[in-house]
C-alpha cells in the first residue's frame, strides 16, 4: 500500500505559510486622497537591465517558480503557465487565489497570442524557460528572466520582488522562512540529530525515467537548510542522477519520498511500485516510503512551497 499525503493537509497548511494580505489585479483602493504614481525602477536580469512599471499589477507568469513568488508576495497573477505535464496550476494554492488567474499554456510553451490579450504589465519567467522567445515577450510587456530555476530560488524571489515593487514584503516572507525552520530543526532535535537521517528524494517523470534528486535543486537547498543527510547516491552537487528499475539502491535512506510527475503509467510508476526492486528497499520494508504532492514538492519554487515543504518534513520524521 502506498500512502499519499492528502491535498487537504497540504491546503489546510497554505493559510499559515502565506502572509497577511492579498492584493488582487483591478482592486480599488480606498477613497481618499490621491495616490501618487509609482515611479518606474530598473532591475538587473538574467538578460540586463530592464525597466518595469512601478509596483504593477498585471503580471503574466510563465513558470510555477514565478508563481509561488507572486503569489507569496500577495498579488495574483492576469496569467500563469502551468507544467506540461499537468492539467492545471499547483493545487497548493486554494482555488479561491487561482480562479481569477488565465492559462496561457504550458511552461516553455506560452501561448503568446492569449498573453497578449490579456495585457500584462509585466511577464515574469527564466532564461531557461523561455530565453528563445525574449523578443516575442518583449514586444507584448517589459520581461524580467531569471538565468534558471529550482538551485537558485532564494535569489530569484529577491529578483522578482524588485520587479514587483514589493522588497518589504519580501524581508518579511524571508524572514518568517527563516523563523519557520529554526522551529522545525528544534522539533527535530537539532543539527546533531538531524546530519544523521538520510532523506531521499526520488521523482518518476514521463518516458519511464527515475531521477534521484542531488543537492542543486530546490528540495535539495530545504534538506541543506535543515541539515538532514542525504543518502550517498544522492549527496552529490547536481541536479539530479537518473537510474533504471534495477537501479533503486540508491533511492533507499531513512526517509524515501517519492512523486509522480503526470501519468503514473507513462511515468513508469505503477510498474516500479509494483515490482520487487521498491519492495526489497529498506525504507519500504519500514514502511518510511511516502508518496508526496509533485506539484508541491517538485513544482512549489518558492517560500510559500517551502514552508508546506517544512511542514510536511516535520510531520514525516516523526516530530
Amino acid at each position: 500500500m502506498h500512502r499519499q499525503l492528502s491535498r487537504r493537509a497540504v491546503l489546510g497548511a497554505v493559510a499559515a505559510t502565506l502572509g497577511a494580505c492579498t492584493r488582487t489585479p483591478g482592486t480599488v483602493p480606498p477613497l481618499g486622497a490621491p495616490t501618487p504614481p509609482v515611479p518606474s525602477a530598473t532591475v538587473t536580469a538574467a538578460t540586463g537591465a530592464v525597466t518595469v512599471p512601478g509596483a504593477p499589477l498585471r503580471v503574466a507568469v510563465l513558470d510555477t517558480a514565478e508563481l509561488d513568488s507572486a503569489m507569496t508576495l500577495g498579488l495574483t497573477p492576469v496569467a500563469a503557465c502551468r507544467a506540461a505535464a499537468d492539467r492545471a496550476l499547483p493545487g497548493y494554492w486554494p482555488d479561491s487565489r487561482l480562479g481569477s488567474v488565465v492559462g496561457v499554456g504550458a511552461v516553455a510553451a506560452p501561448d503568446l497570442a492569449r498573453l497578449r490579450a490579456l495585457r500584462p504589465e509585466l511577464i515574469l519567467s527564466s532564461v531557461l524557460r523561455d530565453g528563445d522567445r525574449l523578443d516575442a515577450l518583449r514586444a507584448i510587456a517589459p520581461t524580467v528572466l531569471s538565468g534558471t530555476t529550482g538551485y537558485p530560488w532564494k535569489d530569484n524571489f529577491q529578483l522578482h520582488a524588485k520587479a514587483l515593487g514589493r522588497q518589504a514584503q519580501a524581508d518579511a516572507v524571508v524572514a518568517g522562512y527563516r523563523a519557520r525552520l529554526a522551529q522545525v530543526s528544534r522539533a527535530l532535535g537539532g543539527t546533531g540529530a538531524t546530519a544523521g537521517r538520510r532523506v531521499s528524494l526520488l521523482r518518476f517523470v514521463p518516458g519511464g525515467r527515475i531521477r534521484l534528486y542531488g543537492r542543486l535543486n530546490f528540495l535539495g537547498t530545504i534538506l541543506a537548510d535543515l541539515q538532514l543527510g542525504r543518502p550517498d547516491a544522492q549527496n552529490v552537487d547536481q541536479f539530479d542522477v537518473e537510474v533504471t528499475p534495477d537501479q533503486l539502491g540508491g533511492a533507499d535512506g531513512d526517509l524515501l519520498l517519492y512523486a509522480v510527475h503526470g501519468d503514473a503509467d507513462a511515468a513508469g510508476a505503477n510498474a516500479v511500485l509494483g515490482g520487487p526492486a521498491w519492495r526489497e528497499l529498506a525504507a519500504v520494508r519500514a514502511h518510511r516510503a511516502f508518496q508526496v504532492d509533485d506539484q508541491l514538492w517538485f513544482e512549489g519554487i518558492g517560500y510559500t512551497g517551502a514552508g508546506l515543504v517544512l511542514a510536511q518534513l516535520q510531520h514525516l520524521l516523526g516530530a
